[in-house]
C-alpha cells in the first residue's frame, strides 16, 4: 500500500469518519424511521376511528374538540357518511367512510415500504460501522505485530 493510502486509511482516520459521517448518517435514518412509524400510528388510530364510526355512529356521535392550547369544546357531529382526511402537505380531501379506509389502507402500505427502506439503509450503516471497527483493529493489530 503507498504512503498515502495508508495515512488515508490510518486508524485516526477511519474512526473520524465513523464518527462524523456514519453515526451521523445512522442517527438521520432513525429520526426518518421515527417520524415515519408516527405516521404510520395516526393512519392506524384514523382506521380504528372510522371503523368504529361505521359501527357505532349512525346517527352522529358527541366529542370534544381541541380548540387550542389544550382547551376543548363540547361538539356533535350530526352527519357522518363523510369525513376530512389529511391527504399530505396540510391538505384535506373529503372521503366517504369506505373511502377514507381504502386510502388509509393504501397510505400504511405506502409508509411501510419506505420504513423498510429506511431500516435497510440503517441496517447497512450499522455493518459499515463494524466493518471499518474491524479495520481499525486489524491495523491496530498489524502495527503492534510489526513493531515487535
Amino acid at each position: 500500500m503507498t504512503p498515502a493510502a495508508n495515512e488515508r486509511v490510518s486508524p485516526a482516520n477511519v474512526e473520524s469518519f465513523i464518527n462524523d459521517c456514519l453515526r451521523e448518517d445512522l442517527r438521520t435514518y432513525e429520526q426518518q424511521l421515527s417520524r415515519v412509524n408516527a405516521e404510520i400510528m395516526e393512519y392506524v388510530q384514523l382506521k380504528n376511528m372510522v371503523e368504529n364510526i361505521q359501527d357505532n355512529a349512525v346517527d352522529g356521535f358527541k366529542t370534544q374538540v381541541n380548540i387550542g392550547g389544550n382547551f376543548f369544546m363540547k361538539a356533535k357531529a350530526d352527519h357522518v357518511n363523510r369525513i376530512l382526511v389529511d391527504i399530505g402537505l396540510k391538505h384535506f380531501l373529503e372521503f366517504t367512510l369506505e373511502e377514507a379506509l381504502k386510502f388509509v389502507d393504501m397510505k400504511v402500505k405506502v409508509l411501510t415500504k419506505q420504513a423498510d427502506v429506511i431500516r435497510d439503509k440503517s441496517v447497512e450503516t450499522r455493518a459499515n460501522i463494524k466493518l471499518a471497527l474491524l479495520v481499525i483493529g486489524d491495523q491496530t493489530s498489524l502495527h503492534a505485530g510489526t513493531e515487535r
